[in-house]
Parts: C-alpha cells; sequence; structure tokens
C-alpha cells in the first residue's frame, strides 16, 4: 500500500478486514487454512491479499510444528522412493518431519490440499513433477510459506526455486554412447511430451545425432510415460518393424524394463541384438539380467538440496542459486555392446 511519501508498507490484516467487509478474526481464519469460512468470503479476502501484495511477517508462533510438505505428483514406484529418502535424510539431520501428499498423477494440487498445508503452517514445501498455479503461489508466498520444485514438470515462472539435473546433457551422453559402439538406428523413447525434462532428454538424443551427421528419424522418437507399460508398448511397436533400431534410449529405468519384456517376446536378445540404455539409475537397474547401463541422475542429492533450500528460505536465507541443475553421469553395465554386423 502506497504512502503519502510515495514508498510501500505493508498492508495490515485490519485493513485488508476493512476492504473486505469482514472481521479481522476472518481474515485470520482464511490466512490460517480454517474451514470454517464460507466460499464466496474466502474468495474475497484471497483476491484483496493478493491485490495489495499481503505478506505475512516471517516468524512461528511457539506451538507452530517443524514440518515440510513434499508434494508428489506420483509415488508407486523405486524413482520417488529415492526422492523420499533423500529428503527425509536431509529433513531429519535439522530434527524436522516430513509431510507426504500424492496427486494421483496430476501435476498441479487440488485447492483442499493447499487448504491442508495453510492450516498446518509447515517452514515449507517442497513439490516434485508438479507445480503451483499463480493463486496457490501466492497463498503460500502471502503467509511466508516458502516453496520450492524438485524436477519441474514445466517450465517455471521466473523466481520460483527449482533443483533438477542437466536432462540435456543425460540424453546427450546416452546416445553418443551408443553411436560410439556403431549404433545407427537408435530409438528413443520418453516420458511424456508435456514434461520438460522429458524434452530435453530429447533434445539432447537429437544433438547427439545432429553431431554425427545422422538425421533424426521422426518414428525413431515415442512418446512413453515413464511406466514400464510405455516401454513395452512403443517397444513392441519399433522392434517389429523391418528396419527395427539396433538400439533404444529409453527415458527411465522403468520403461527400459518394458523394452526388456518386449526384446524377449520377439525372440531377440540383449544386447547381441538390441542394446538397451535407462535412465536414472534406481537400485534395481544393476540387478537386471543383463544388467541395465543408465544415466545416472542423482536423485537423493537433488532431494538433499531442495530440502536445504526451503528450510534456507524458511530461516530468512536467500539462496545464491534459485535454479539448480546437479551433473548426470552415464554408467555403463550388460546391456549395451557394439551394433549388430551388417547394420550399419
Amino acid at each position: 500500500m502506497a504512502t503519502s511519501s510515495g514508498t510501500t508498507r505493508t498492508v495490515t490484516i485490519a485493513e485488508i478486514a476493512a476492504l473486505a467487509g469482514v472481521s479481522v478474526p476472518t481474515v485470520s481464519k482464511v490466512l490460517n487454512g480454517r474451514a470454517d469460512v464460507a466460499a464466496g468470503t474466502r474468495a474475497r479476502v484471497e483476491a484483496i491479499l493478493e491485490e495489495h501484495s499481503y505478506r505475512r511477517r516471517r516468524g512461528r508462533g511457539s506451538g507452530d510444528p517443524n514440518l515440510i510438505d513434499l508434494v508428489f505428483h506420483h509415488i508407486d514406484n523405486a524413482w520417488a522412493q529415492e526422492v523420499i529418502k533423500g529428503v527425509e535424510d536431509a529433513a531429519a539431520a535439522h530434527r524436522v518431519g516430513v509431510v507426504l501428499s500424492e496427486l494421483g498423477g496430476s501435476h498441479r494440487p487440488q485447492q483442499e490440499l493447499i487448504d491442508d498445508i495453510l492450516a498446518r503452517r509447515p517452514l515449507g514445501v517442497l513439490l516434485v513433477l508438479s507445480s503451483l498455479d499463480a493463486t496457490q503461489r501466492h497463498q503460500l508466498e502471502s503467509r511466508s510459506i516458502p516453496f520450492v520444485v524438485v524436477d519441474t514438470w514445466g517450465e517455471p515462472p521466473a523466481g520460483v526455486p527449482t533443483v533438477g539435473s542437466n536432462n540435456w546433457n543425460g540424453g546427450l551422453i546416452a546416445t553418443r554412447h551408443l553411436l560410439s559402439l556403431g549404433h545407427r538406428r537408435i530409438a528413443v523413447i520418453a516420458g511424456p511430451s508435456d514434461v520438460l525434462c522429458s524434452r530435453a532428454r530429447v533434445d539432447g538424443y537429437r544433438s547427439a545425432l545432429d553431431e554425427a551427421g545422422i538425421r533424426a528419424d521422426p518414428s525413431f522418437v515415442r512418446w512413453g510415460d515413464f511406466h514400464v507399460d510405455g516401454g513395452y508398448n512403443h517397444g513392441l511397436e519399433l522392434l517389429s518393424r523391418p528396419d527395427r533400431p539396433t538400439a533404444i534410449f529409453a527415458g527411465s529405468d522403468y520403461q527400459s524394463l518394458g523394452v526388456m519384456r518386449a526384446v524377449r517376446e520377439l525372440g531377440l536378445s540383449i544386447p547381441e541384438d538390441v542394446s538397451v540404455v535407462g535412465y536414472d539409475d534406481i537400485p534395481l537397474a544393476q540387478w537386471l539380467g543383463p544388467s541395465l547401463t543408465t544415466v545416472r541422475q542423482p536423485l537423493r542429492e537433488m532431494a538433499g538440496t531442495a530440502t536445504e533450500m526451503v528450510l534456507s528460505l524458511a530461516a530468512g536465507q536467500q539462496p545464491a542459486n534459485l535454479r539448480i541443475d546437479l551433473a548426470t553421469e552415464l554408467v555403463v553395465r550388460e546391456s549395451t555392446a557394439p551394433a549388430p554386423a551388417g547394420t550399419v
């Protein structure tokens, strides 16, 4: 709110209440995520809070829980377990608890979850492969609840803290490895096309082919779902072609499992007929038969870094970098070998 001298000051709860035509306790209930406020009244108060860029003073009461909220789009695989472990380890070092929520595959929380978070007043929120709309962002910002996005779903708005890994480089090094083994018909089964990390990995794949002077065959680029079924279905289609690929780069280790099953069902062998590269390096990858060559994404380190960042923000510290991408590296095992003779 502007003053007569042209400077700005933080609007008070009493002023918000007067503008909304409600009592101060009602504004307080909205700020604290209380359910006993009519939907229309809540919307009116939230709109005025946003209009006046209200920010609750940083600071916590003695009864506020020492918690962070961890919000996942999906938690039914080992990839998610690695992230959860990384968050829990980092949080435990600060004697902070973790509240885990799942969005059932959605990339954006329902408002009910945001209301629950506001009621808990956690130290901060971690969002994994999910994001907030503008209204939800303001709701957290107005309560001085910081949030950090881990492994972004889409391009985050400017100023949103994010932690991820170098997905473009991951696609590049996976494809370079296959090229170095003499493969030229290399397919990629990526994750969903609307997920930023999927597109980045495919961009890295295309860059590696381009630097080798090989035109990327559009029919060899498939958009999957990061799950076993996606790898299996696309793998069957690709490997049933008369010009089948001699190598497949799968956008996740789980999709690699599906590809491996497709290879076996078609009477082919890994790596003699088809080389397979995965992505993530989940613990299972080294125990497969053959063991899986894959791009290691430092999932626990990403989760730990994001946890430290959100706790720093909660303490009023501003990180030097709001966007952190950790390095990816290739782990070569038994599932890749030189291209079969006569296929180049």
